[in-house]
């Protein structure tokens, strides 16, 4: 919580907050509060109970910073104490915007780590290609990578590996499964939010194991890095969105679909930072209409996919720090390509 120009102050779980101030040492012991849980409604009758105690806190503290009767920014608000505040005259406002508009432009430490970040993801893709190979399922594939993820100091959480290989990756399901990855087949790998430091991935590579990619194949891959270094060469300060979602084609286009909604992140961007979803979000559902303007200081990734239902599907995706006079790619890993594992020469010649 942040009153005025006073120190933070946090509510932290039972007695958590001595972990807190052992570990973040830029809150002052002094501010570590201890919260007032009512999980989500679980509490059931006791939720207003809590609710009243956690909203006496909060006018207590704005009270001490001399802005009782302000407004309250609130990012994310529990229906169980609308009514509280109501109740309290606390006037609560959109808190969500203003922090994800200080969140969209990043320092140069920032930058940094995000760097770090994609050389992490290079990394873990480079593990991934020499562990593939047919007779894997794809969960195995997934809890090795995690494996070596956690293996890297500073690693604090990996959200998920996605692992889609055959008729999963089209639609692309973005999960793992216990599917038996077989030869010839494709293999979409992303690094969905590995947190070093705190800071999210998001790099989403194609990979054909135990066989040469098929002509269609290389046809679909070819039209997903296109799309993908279009909407790449429109990404400078002072671009938006739009620009960068319109090098996209329509859900209507490419797969027949009536709403744009239909092929939701199949086209897709995406801040990244101490979240995996900062400004900007770039889409053709709303970007077109609503554009966003471009600034250096900007980190996001850029993906796009193709493929045909239950057969086969490609991904790739790229991050990258936007400069003053350039775009930097964070992501190195080869892109250009479907990473070939492992071939056996003519082998996949039979798949159609």
């Amino acid at each position: 919580m942040l009153c005025g120009d006073d120190p933070p102050v946090l509510f932290e779980q039972g007695d958590l907050g001595a972990h807190i101030a052992r570990h973040s040492p830029w809150i002052p012991k002094e501010n570590i509060r201890w919260s007032y849980a009512w999980i989500k409604g679980a509490a059931g009758a006791a939720s207003l109970q809590q609710v009243t105690k956690f909203t006496n806190a909060i006018l207590k503290e704005m009270k001490k910073s001399g802005v009782a009767g302000a407004k309250l920014g609130v990012d994310f608000v529990d229906i169980n104490i609308i009514q509280v505040f109501k109740d309290a005259k606390i006037e609560w406002v959109d808190g969500m915007t203003p922090m994800m508009e200080a969140r969209a432009v990043k320092n140069v430490d920032e930058q940094e780590c995000m760097r770090m970040v994609g050389a992490i993801g290079d990394a873990a893709h480079w593990e991934c290609m020499k562990f593939l190979k047919p007779g894997l399922t794809e969960n195995k594939v997934t809890a090795h990578i995690m494996e070596f993820l956690y293996s890297i100091p500073g690693m604090e959480d990996v959200e998920d590996v996605i692992v889609s290989s055959g008729p999963n990756a089209w639609p692309n399901w973005r999960n793992f499964s216990d599917r038996i990855i077989r030869p010839g087949e494709l293999v979409i790998v992303d690094l969905a939010a590995l947190t070093w430091n705190g800071f999210k991935s998001c790099v989403y590579r194609t990979y054909c194991v135990g066989g040469k990619p098929t002509a269609e194949h290389q046809e679909y891959y070819d039209l997903a890095h296109k799309w993908l270094w279009d909407a790449i060469a429109e990404v400078r300060p002072g671009a938006t969105t739009r620009d960068i979602a319109s090098k996209w084609p329509s859900a209507k286009e490419v797969w027949g679909y009536e709403e744009e909604d239909q092929a939701a992140a199949n086209f897709w961007g995406h801040g990244l930072g101490l979240a995996q979803y900062d400004p900007p979000v770039i889409s053709r559902i709303w970007s077109l209409d609503h554009p966003i303007e471009i600034k250096a200081g900007m980190t996001f990734a850029l993906e796009t996919q193709h493929g045909k239902r239950f057969r086969y599907g490609v991904r790739i995706e790229e991050m990258l720090i936007v400069h003053d006079k350039e775009i930097e790619i964070i992501s190195n890993f080869p892109v250009k390509q479907i990473t070939v594992v492992d071939p056996i020469p003519g082998y996949g010649d039979h798949v159609k």
